[in-house]
């Protein structure tokens, strides 16, 4: 596809850090309340989006590897439940690391160290990306992925070649995990914001992390700008937060670049009546200039960012952290809805996994009396990743494999 032609909007906006969290904060709260924001809570629109041009044709052309999605187990899913794992708000980093090893190992059928040669090599690059929105009540928890990086560490893989990363970096620090957390593994996050002057951009207007992104790869979507986008008082905070406009979610050069291996480590929670967890982390979190994309294209950026070869071809393994679930308010943190799950679920094919995990969590949702609207709309995406041969997302082809302590 040629590209066609762009233009940032130039702009500078005093903004200090913990108010723009307090302001985040502000707007989960009113949403919660049922305060409209000026757009629906992503996952609760309810007309299906209009047709919208993306470059999915684009990624589908590249020729696949044999690390290719869905994995060596398509549709297979693990879930592995320990009620030792949380006790009394208390996470026991000695379980979850059990959990894991039984996980992973029920899901290869071969033990750790042979795991480790199906999915990396002790040179890669491995970044782990993590969901630190809602701490620290339903964030992907440090002690799995403390659990994840010692098996790496084990097997061979220097901690210098470890990556924990998600797309905000005080998101990161807010949930955990920092250079003490994690001494000598890289944590990194694709937006940055100046820690003295408090701004999102340079003296000249330039977006600090504007460098982080690169502009070679890409998920665009035709005539959807990120202006006048609904839910931000005007385009300067919009960019404050997204760092480009125009028709171009660039990945990060990060994921584009550096990383040869990606370990999607999700949370276990509702975003309306659909999920926010194996797909949403990387469909949304893996890129910028986002928002704009919620309401035209719904569901629908989770599989086809997934589907850009810088994903497809390195996603290697899927854990989604259910130790805690929230089966309503999401996606940011609401205590209300929070319960202890217990479970963390495996996989190689993310969709498989997002679609037990959705049928499951609409369960729960029935069972606490919330309202459920069980639309094929909020699972067609994933069935549009099978038709993309992305994954398994019919049931009756899905193998769940439950494990209890």
């Amino acid at each position: 596809m040629t590209k066609p032609g762009y233009t940032t909007m130039p702009c500078i906006l005093d903004i200090n850090r913990r108010d723009f969290v307090k302001a985040l904060g502000a707007c989960s709260v009113a949403a919660a309340r049922g305060v409209q924001l000026g757009i629906p809570a992503f996952g609760q629109e309810r007309q299906p989006p209009p047709k919208v041009e993306t470059n999915i044709a684009d990624f589908m052309k590249v020729p696949r590897t044999n690390h290719s999605l869905p994995g060596p187990f398509p549709g297979r899913v693990v879930k592995m439940t320990d009620p030792k794992s949380l006790r009394d708000d208390s996470f026991d980093a000695r379980v979850i690391a059990q959990m894991v090893e039984r996980g992973v190992t029920a899901l290869t059928g071969k033990d750790m160290r042979q795991s480790f040669s199906l999915f990396f090599e002790k040179g890669d690059v491995i970044g782990i990306k993590v969901n630190p929105v809602g701490p620290p009540l339903i964030n992907t928890r440090p002690e799995l992925v403390q659990a994840v990086i010692e098996w790496l560490t084990s097997s061979g893989v220097k901690p210098e070649n470890i990556v924990i990363w998600d797309r905000f970096d005080y998101m990161l620090a807010d949930a955990g995990f920092t250079p003490a957390r994690f001494p000598g593994v890289r944590i990194e996050g694709l937006q940055t914001m100046d820690e003295n002057g408090g701004r999102w951009h340079d003296k000249d207007g330039n977006h600090l992390s504007a460098g982080n992104f690169d502009r070679n790869v890409y998920y665009y979507a035709k005539g959807v700008l990120g202006r006048n986008v609904a839910g931000y008082k005007d385009d300067a905070s919009y960019l404050n937060q997204h760092v480009f406009a125009g028709e171009y979610s660039y990945f990060g050069k990060l994921v584009t670049q550096r990383l040869t291996r990606i370990i999607n480590l999700a949370a276990y929670k509702n975003t309306g009546n659909g999920i926010s967890m194996a797909t949403k982390n990387l469909g949304y979190g893996a890129l910028c200039n986002t928002a704009r994309l919620h309401a035209p294209l719904f569901f629908n950026v989770c599989t086809e960012v997934l589907a850009a070869p810088v994903i497809r071809d390195k996603l290697v393994l899927n854990i989604t952290d259910g130790l805690r679930g929230q089966y309503d308010g999401g996606p940011d943190k609401n205590a209300q809805f929070v319960y202890p799950n217990c479970s963390l679920y495996f996989a190689t094919d993310p969709f498989a996994l997002d679609m037990v995990c959705h049928q499951e969590l609409v369960a729960k949702r029935r069972a606490m009396s919330i309202d459920v609207n069980t639309s094929p709309r909020f699972t067609e995406y994933l069935r549009y990743a099978e038709r993309l041969g992305l994954g398994v997302a019919d049931e009756k082809k899905i193998e769940l494999r439950t494990i209890s302590a």
